[in-house]
């Protein structure tokens, strides 16, 4: 599975309410750090699929969800089950710091 573009009209949708846990992975196109983990995220989404749905939100795309979450550094990492806030990563962790988070 691949990761879903979160804008604010859909994060309700597909985080909030989704049945499976959400990774949302904040991130900027120049942010070199949010490059560094891409791929792993990348990987998570691939291996997970089914049982885990991952999305990016694009900051200075959409800010209000970023202060929505308090984000102020960039990649952060959050974990959604049953639309609450579960756990977070902020900066470039190891993939299996992110999947001892799942």
């Amino acid at each position: 599975m691949k990761e879903i573009v979160l804008t604010k009209d859909n994060f309700e949708e597909e985080v909030l309410k989704s049945d499976l846990p959400v990774l949302v992975d904040f991130w900027a196109t120049w942010c070199g750090p949010c490059k560094m983990v891409a791929p792993t995220i990348s990987e998570i989404a691939g291996e997970m699929a089914g049982k885990l749905k991952v999305g990016k939100v694009d900051v200075d795309n959409d800010p209000e969800l970023a202060a929505q979450f308090g984000i102020m550094s960039i990649p952060t990492l959050i974990m959604f089950k049953d639309g609450k806030e579960h756990g977070k990563i902020i900066g470039v962790q190891p993939k299996e710091t992110i999947l001892a988070m799942l």
